[in-house]
Order: C-alpha cells, then structure tokens, then sequence
C-alpha cells in the first residue's frame, strides 16, 4: 500500500504557468521547506476514467496550507481545473496519483506567508490490489493537536508514518497500525482504519491526532446509506484483535480488507468488500 514515489517517471508538473516533464528541481537549500518543512499537499486519483472526490482533496490542499500558516494564493476551484487540464494528458484509463503542494520559500522557523509557492504533480501510479493487506502494532503513535500540526495534511506529519512502517516490514508486515497518545487506535500508517463486529461497522472517532478522511468519510455516508450501522467511538486495541473484519480507506488504494493481524489471521469479509463495491458505483456514478 505504501510507496507512492515513482522518481519522475510518468510524470506532469505544474508549476509557475508551465506543466513540466518528469521530476523537475523546485526547492533550494535556502527554501523554507526544505530545510523547516513548511511542505503540505494533498492526494486525489483518478483512475478508469473518473476522479471521485477531487474538489474536496482541492480545497482539503488549501486548508492545509492555511493551517500551517502559508497563503495560498489559488481557490479550490482553481486547483480542480489545473488537475482536470493535467489528467486529460494522460491516456483515459491511466491510473493517476494528483498531488497539489504547498510550501514557503522563505521565513526563520515560522514560514513567510508572503513567500507561499504552489505546484501541482500527476503521476502514473497503478491501483494497489483489492487483496488484501497484513498490519501489526506500531511503536509509533499519532500526535496529539497540541504537539504537531495535525488538523494540515503537512509533509512533516509522515516521517513518524514511515518509521512505523518501515518497522512494520522489519517485522514481515505490510504495514502498521497506530495508536493516539492514550493508547487507543488511531489508524493505519499510510490510511484509516475500520473494523466489523457482529454485522456493523465500527471506526476510530476523529480526536484531532489524524486526519478525518476524505474516503474515510465518503464510504462512511455510503455504507449508512445503505443501511450499515457505522459506530465512529473510541477503538481499544482488544477491541480492534477481536474484530471479525479489519480494512482501510484512504485515497490511495481506496477499500482494502487486511488479511492478518499481529499473528490472527483473517479472511476478508463481507461488509469490507461492500464498502468497496458501494465505492466503485459512487466513483462511477
């Protein structure tokens, strides 16, 4: 699920009026961002033709550079029609990952606003199978609002991700559950985290230490939709080992059941692939 890079290959990006092939040079030693990580973006797909959700990953993009105290100078809107100009260059069906950014040139640990800089980069990036996944507990925990920025989708937010991860495959597993800093269940490294129990769903209840998500809360709606009762509460790890189905949402890989947890081994279930199915007809509706 993890490992979006493609290291140019494939790729678009939009910046200061001109698409750019590949992966061109954007930031300095001296920027801002490089070196006190004012970065934030988003991510949207768009793949068999469609882009489901696109103006809310556009305008998630522009409150998280608010949130991190940037100014950015396109609307949401803006930012769609760039995306839409950017997917039309690649064949219909390609698989894309979209990513607006945001980040400061300038400023001493707190960012220059005024110095805000905007890019936008599509790349090829195939869907992950629908198969299914393995996690294990991290050692790593989401922080708390008050410790990092994490109400902004910010660049500086994922290195604590990616050590979790990287553990989690240090150990044989795909990838990583994390919880908040009270011990409770937070979400997957790279998404959020669902789980069933005796026919409804139940999911970890946004406390501001992860981001409430886009697909998160698009299959949410769905499923309550379609009349599945969806619990969003607190989520304790037992709770979480004795569930009868576990899955993720999120924007890159959308809806995929895990197939183990720790050592328990589990089959994926009916409601994670209705989850996924209630999601394919809402993205080609």
């Amino acid at each position: 699920m993890a490992g979006h890079g493609t290291g140019g290959a494939g790729a678009l990006t939009y910046v200061r009026g001109a698409w750019l092939e590949g992966n061109p040079g954007l930031i300095g030693p001296m920027s801002h961002a490089m070196w006190l990580a004012s970065l934030v973006f988003d991510g949207a797909r768009a793949f068999e033709g469609v882009a489901p959700d696109l103006g809310l990953h556009c305008a998630r993009a522009v409150r998280s550079a608010q949130a991190m105290g940037l100014k950015p100078m396109l609307t949401a809107g803006e930012i769609e029609e760039l995306c839409w100009d950017g997917i039309r260059r690649f064949p219909r069906e390609a698989a894309l990952y979209i990513r607006p950014m945001f980040w400061a040139e300038d400023g001493f640990v707190a960012p220059d606003p005024d110095s805000t800089q905007f890019a936008l980069t599509i790349n090829e990036s195939p869907m992950p199978s629908a198969g299914g996944f393995t996690a294990c507990l991290s050692t790593r925990r989401r922080p708390a609002p008050d410790m990092a920025p994490t109400e902004a989708k910010a660049a500086c937010l994922y290195p604590n991700a990616g050590l979790a991860l990287k553990e989690a495959q240090e150990r044989g597993f795909d990838n990583a559950v994390m919880r908040d800093p009270v011990g409770n269940v937070a979400e997957f490294a790279t998404a959020n985290l669902f789980i069933t129990k005796d026919g409804a769903v139940h999911t970890p209840v946004p406390n501001g230490t992860f981001l409430n998500g886009i697909t998160r809360q698009r299959v949410i709606g769905l499923l309550r939709g379609a009349g599945v009762t969806v619990h969003e509460r607190t989520l304790t790890v037992a709770e979480l080992m004795a569930a009868d189905e576990v899955f993720s949402t999120g924007n890159y890989a959308k809806v995929v059941p895990v197939t183990r947890i720790e050592d328990r081994d589990l089959q994926p279930g009916p409601l994670a692939a209705r989850a996924r199915a209630l999601y394919w007809e809402f993205a080609h509706s």
